[in-house]
C-alpha cells in the first residue's frame, strides 16, 4: 500500500513537471508565433491598423528602428500629453507586433542635460515649453534604417550608410493623422532615393540662369525633398512610370500627343496636380493665335476637364471682400483687395492631411471648380471661399489692376462657399477615344483614380507668401509669411507616397464624448433656459428701476419718502431673491450629471466586484456541494 502511493505520487509529480514545460513551451510558442493574434475591442477600431499600413509594414525591405522620445518626468502634470503619449506607444507597438522583426522600437526620456536630450536636439526634434519646473518637453520619433548585417540589438556595421527620418512633435491636434504621420516616415524610410516628380509649367518657375533669375522659392524647397524632372509638352510622348507625381502648372495650348500622355498617366493610376488660373499674373508671355487673338493669361484643360465631369470657367474670377489682402496703393494708402485672398482654417479642411495643419494660405485672382450634373465623381473640398464671396468676369479684374477698390461697386454676394482647391476621385475615362487602336490604350481608370485640381498659379510665386530682409551681414534671408509653400510640399509629398499611403485617411480620436452626460447637458439647457432668461431679464428691469431710484435719491438731497425707501427696499429684496433662483438654477443643470456620476461610480466600485464576488461564491458552493455528493 505504501508503495502504490509513493508511484502515484511520483507519478502525479511526473506529470505536473511536464504540464509546467508544455505551458513554457506554449507560452514561448504564442509570443514568438502568435504575436499579431491580438483583439481590438473599441467601437472605432482604433488600434487596428488599416490595411494600407499592414502593406507598408508588410513590404519593409531593410530592418528599422525607432526612437520614441518622450520627456515622461517633465510631463508628469501635463495629463493630455501623457494619454496621448500612450496613444502612439501602442500604434508604434501594434506595427512592431506586425513587423515579425523588421522594426525595433525604444523610448527614451531625454532628461535635461542628458546625453539623450542633446541626441534629441541633433535629430531635430522641437521641444515645447510648460512642463514641471519650467522643463521642455521633446515629444517626437526618430527612424533610421539599420545596416544589412545588424544584429538582434540593432548593431551592425556603422560605416553603411544609414538614413535617418523624423516627426519633430507629435501635436495632439493632428491625432486624427497618427497613422498616416507614422506610416509616411516608414515607407520614407524604406525608400533607396528621392521620389520622381514630374513637372510641366508654362511660367518661370524654375527661373533663368541665363539673366540670373532664381528658382520660385517653393521650387527650391520641392528640390530638398524631391528629384524634380521637368518634362517638355512639346515632345511628350509618354509619362514614364517613376514619375510619382505630374505637376501641371498653367496648361496653355498643349499638344494633343501631350494631352494624351496626360491623360493615359492618370488612367494608369499616375497622381496629378493641376494649377489652372482665369488671370495668371505672373505670366508675361501672351499668346497670339493665328486670327490675331491675344490669350489673356489664362489657363485651362478643357478636354480633360470635360471627360472627368469638371466645370470649370476661365473667364470667372472669385472675390471674397471678407478674406481680401491688405495692399498698399500708389497714393501710399492701404485698402483690402477682393480679389486677393488670404485663405484662413475656416476656408482650409482640417479633415484631409494636406491642409489639416496650414493656418493660412494667400491666394490671388482665383478661379472655382464644380461638377457637371450627373457627375459620378466626387469633389472634396481643400480650399473654399466664405458665404460672403461673389464671381465676377476675370475681364472686369484685369481692368480694375490699378483701381482695386472699384471691384467693391455693386458688391453682391452669392452666399455660395466656392471650391478653390480639391480631391478629384472616380473612375475617370479616356478622353481619346478615338485613339482606342493605339497600343496600350486604356479607355478608362480600373480603380478609383485622383486627381488635385487648383484654381490658382499665383499661390507658387513669392510675393505671396515670401518676405525678403537682409541679414547683418548684408545676405538676404527668406521669411514665410503664408503656408503656401507648406501646401504645395504637402501635395507633392502625399501623392508621392505608395497607392497604400494614400489610402491612409483620417482616423477618429481616442478622446471619446460622454454621449450620456452631453445629452443629459443638452436637455438641462432646454429646461432650464427659458427660466434663466425668464429671471434674468427681470432682474434686469430690476436693476434699472434700481437705478432709476439712486438717481432719485441724489437729484432729492438723500431725501426720500417713506415709500420711496420701501420700494428700495423691495427691489433690493428681490434682487437677493432672483440671484438665489438663478443659483438653484444652476444647481439643478448639474444635479443630473452629478448623479449620473454617481450611479457610474456605484456600479464601477461597488455593484460590479460584488456581482462578481457572488457570482464567485455561487460557484465554489455549487462546486463543493457536488464533490460531497460524489463523497
Amino acid at each position: 500500500m505504501p508503495r502504490l502511493r509513493s508511484g502515484r505520487r511520483a507519478a502525479l509529480f511526473a506529470l505536473l513537471v511536464l504540464l509546467a514545460l508544455v505551458f513554457v513551451a506554449l507560452v514561448l510558442g504564442s509570443s514568438r508565433w502568435l504575436r499579431v493574434a491580438r483583439v481590438d475591442l473599441t467601437a472605432d477600431k482604433l488600434y487596428t491598423l488599416t490595411p494600407g499600413t499592414v502593406h507598408i509594414v508588410d513590404s519593409l525591405h531593410a530592418p528599422l528602428r525607432l526612437t520614441l522620445y518622450f520627456s515622461s518626468h517633465a510631463a508628469r502634470d501635463l495629463p493630455q500629453m501623457r494619454t496621448y503619449e500612450q496613444r502612439v506607444s501602442e500604434m508604434l507597438q501594434e506595427m512592431v507586433a506586425r513587423a515579425r522583426g523588421r522594426l525595433r522600437l525604444q523610448i527614451v526620456d531625454p532628461v535635461p542635460y542628458s546625453d539623450d536630450e542633446a541626441s534629441a536636439e541633433g535629430y531635430g526634434l522641437t521641444p515645447v515649453a510648460g512642463g514641471t519646473n519650467g522643463e521642455r518637453v521633446f515629444f517626437g520619433l526618430v527612424g533610421r534604417t539599420l545596416p544589412a548585417n545588424a544584429d538582434a540589438d540593432g548593431d551592425g556595421d556603422e560605416r553603411l550608410p544609414v538614413k535617418t527620418l523624423a516627426i519633430p512633435l507629435f501635436d495632439p491636434s493632428r491625432e486624427t493623422f497618427l497613422e498616416y504621420d507614422i506610416a509616411k516616415l516608414l515607407y520614407e524610410l524604406d525608400q533607396p532615393s528621392k521620389p520622381h516628380i514630374g513637372l510641366i509649367s508654362s511660367l518661370p518657375v524654375e527661373g533663368n540662369p541665363v539673366i540670373g533669375e532664381q528658382p520660385w522659392t517653393v521650387m527650391r524647397q520641392l528640390g530638398q525633398q524631391f528629384d524634380v524632372k521637368t518634362l517638355d509638352p512639346s515632345t511628350l510622348k509618354q509619362v514614364d512610370g517613376d514619375i510619382k507625381a505630374l505637376l501641371l502648372v498653367h496648361p496653355k495650348h498643349l499638344p494633343a500627343d501631350a494631352l494624351y500622355a496626360i491623360d493615359q498617366y492618370v488612367l494608369r493610376g499616375g497622381h496629378l496636380v493641376v494649377f489652372v488660373d482665369p488671370v495668371a499674373e505672373m505670366d508675361n508671355t501672351p499668346f497670339v493665335d493665328s486670327s490675331g487673338n491675344i490669350d489673356d493669361h489664362n489657363s485651362n484643360l478643357s478636354r480633360l476637364f470635360e471627360s472627368w465631369g469638371v466645370q470649370y470657367d476661365p473667364q470667372k474670377v472669385v472675390l471674397d471682400r471678407s478674406r481680401a489682402l491688405r495692399i498698399e496703393l500708389a497714393d501710399s494708402s492701404a485698402m483690402g483687395h477682393p480679389a486677393m485672398l488670404g485663405l484662413g482654417q475656416q476656408e482650409l479642411n482640417h479633415d484631409d492631411v494636406i491642409t489639416a495643419s496650414l493656418q493660412r494660405v494667400n491666394t490671388s485672382s482665383v478661379g472655382y471648380f464644380d461638377l457637371a450634373p450627373g457627375t459620378a465623381s466626387r469633389l472634396v473640398p481643400l480650399m473654399q471661399s466664405t458665404v460672403d464671396a461673389e464671381v465676377v468676369s476675370s475681364q472686369r479684374v484685369r481692368e480694375s489692376i490699378s483701381n482695386p477698390a472699384a471691384l467693391l461697386d455693386g458688391y453682391r454676394p452669392d452666399n455660395n462657399r466656392y471650391v478653390i482647391a480639391a480631391r478629384l476621385r472616380g473612375q475617370f475615362t479616356s478622353a481619346f477615344p478615338e485613339r482606342a487602336k493605339q497600343p496600350g490604350h486604356l479607355a478608362s481608370s480600373g480603380e478609383t483614380a485622383e486627381v488635385i485640381l487648383i484654381a490658382d498659379t499665383d499661390l507658387l510665386s513669392d510675393r505671396l507668401w515670401v518676405s525678403y530682409t537682409q541679414s547683418l551681414l548684408g545676405q538676404p534671408q527668406l521669411s514665410a509669411i503664408a503656408n503656401n509653400g507648406d501646401f504645395i510640399t504637402n501635395v507633392a509629398d502625399n501623392l508621392s507616397g505608395s497607392s497604400a499611403l494614400l489610402s491612409i485617411h483620417g482616423r477618429v480620436s481616442s478622446q471619446r464624448p460622454f454621449a450620456r452626460v452631453l445629452a443629459l447637458r443638452s436637455a438641462a439647457d432646454q429646461r432650464y433656459l427659458a427660466k434663466m432668461q425668464e429671471l434674468q431679464r427681470e432682474l434686469g428691469v430690476t436693476r434699472t428701476r434700481l437705478s432709476e431710484l439712486q438717481q432719485a435719491k441724489g437729484a432729492h438731497g438723500d431725501t426720500l419718502n417713506a415709500e420711496q425707501r420701501a420700494e428700495i427696499e423691495q427691489f433690493l429684496q428681490r434682487q437677493l431673491a432672483i440671484n438665489r433662483e438663478l443659483r438653484e438654477v444652476q444647481h439643478q443643470f448639474n444635479a443630473e450629471i452629478d448623479a449620473l456620476g454617481l450611479r457610474l461610480k456605484f456600479i464601477n466600485i461597488a455593484l460590479v466586484p460584488l456581482l462578481v464576488t457572488v457570482a464567485g461564491l455561487l460557484y465554489g458552493w455549487r462546486r463543493s456541494r457536488r464533490n460531497r455528493r460524489r463523497a
